[in-house]
């Protein structure tokens, strides 16, 4: 693996030269813009990523600033990119590199890799692309790419395989790093695509081992994963005087700390939501069923239907410590107009198809 990999330094660098996007974290490779991107594009498309981005640091332009940042404001900024624990960690590290570095992100791998929410791949792109140091950076593009030159069969989510093409890359780096692994992910986001991957486009075409032996589509190998979790859901929108019903969610476990509309765990059917609000003190005027949705998470999958139920009753007059989740005590509701909803409060992506 090794010695093949030398030889495609001088195409892949080239190819990247004259095909590169322009994107505003690479055309200003500032530590900071380089570490907020990368988390960012974890599980994310570019496109995607670009207005986040530029609200983000147009809101949060340095570390010092994203040390202080509201906890609120910073769920706000990303609402919609999902995994919220990435937001939270930016921020305690953003506090470490306050605390213990001066404000300044460290430029040595293994401070990097210290600080919270950064793994490996995140280290090795930071000190690459902003600082120069000649240190892989091996994300699912690369690994792709790399399986693919060298026709590997090896399960590419085992942590030894990744060891082992970090291994072969650093031994394989040339003396611009930062440009060499952003050519890597690029030639993997754009032309060695995971399934019809572009290869009359692909400028190690040549040199690509799948390529000849009519393996590409076989590979990467990939060990199966474990099915997701299959939970309904009911969504509840609650409505009164134009304001709408949320809660924040437990500080632990999925979507912790966020707001989400009143929900409850299965497919409930008319009759039980209209006793249970009964229950909690809630005055039904109306409820009318709501369009089913889903949402995926790594390890879940959401099948959620919705009701928005219209209150006859003062919002004040809410009896919270009734149950309106079968046993358990109704959270603290806050009530807020769709306005508020759309500028303030952060709701998961999981709850979007219901907002009013």
């Amino acid at each position: 693996m090794m010695n093949h990999l030398k030889k495609i330094s001088n195409p892949l660098l080239a190819w990247f030269r004259a095909r590169a996007r322009s994107l505003p974290w690479r055309d200003d490779p500032r530590p900071y813009y380089v570490w907020v991107s990368e988390i960012m594009l974890q599980q994310t498309r570019v496109a995607a990523v670009m207005p986040y981005f530029s609200r983000f640091v147009a809101e949060l332009p340095d570390v010092a600033s994203l040390a202080a940042a509201d906890d609120e404001a910073l769920m706000k900024l990303w609402e919609g990119l999902g995994y919220y624990s990435r937001a939270r960690n930016l921020k305690k590290a953003a506090e470490v590199v306050m605390e213990k570095h001066g404000g300044t992100i460290p430029r040595d791998f293994d401070e990097l890799l210290a600080l919270p929410g950064i793994g490996r791949y995140t280290a090795g792109a930071i000190a690459s692309i902003a600082y120069g140091k000649r240190v892989p950076a091996v994300d699912g593009n690369v690994l792709r790419v790399v399986a693919r030159l060298t026709a590997s069969r090896e399960d590419v989510l085992r942590e030894k395989t990744k060891r082992e093409v970090e291994d072969a890359l650093a031994a394989s780096m040339p003396k611009d790093a930062g440009q060499f692994n952003q050519a890597m992910m690029e030639l993997g986001a754009l032309v060695c695509l995971p399934r019809n991957p572009h290869c009359e486009e692909c400028p190690l075409t040549a040199l690509c081992r799948a390529r000849a032996e009519g393996t590409e589509a076989e590979l990467p190998v990939k060990a199966a994963k474990k099915e997701r979790r299959i939970e309904p859901r009911t969504v509840l929108l609650i409505e009164r005087d134009g304001k709408f019903a949320i809660a924040k969610r437990p500080k632990r476990g999925l979507l912790a700390s966020l707001w989400e509309f009143p929900n409850l765990a299965g497919e409930k059917k008319r009759a039980e939501i209209l006793a249970l609000c009964k229950n909690a003190g809630l005055s039904v005027q109306s409820a009318r069923r709501m369009k089913a949705a889903r949402h995926i998470f790594t390890h879940i999958e959401w099948r959620l239907s919705g009701w928005h139920i219209r209150l006859a009753n003062p919002v004040e007059s809410v009896r919270e410590e009734n149950s309106l989740y079968g046993g358990s005590p109704l959270p603290p509701l806050t009530w807020a107009t769709q306005e508020e909803l759309s500028e303030i409060y952060s709701i998961p992506t999981a709850f979007h198809a219901y907002m009013p």
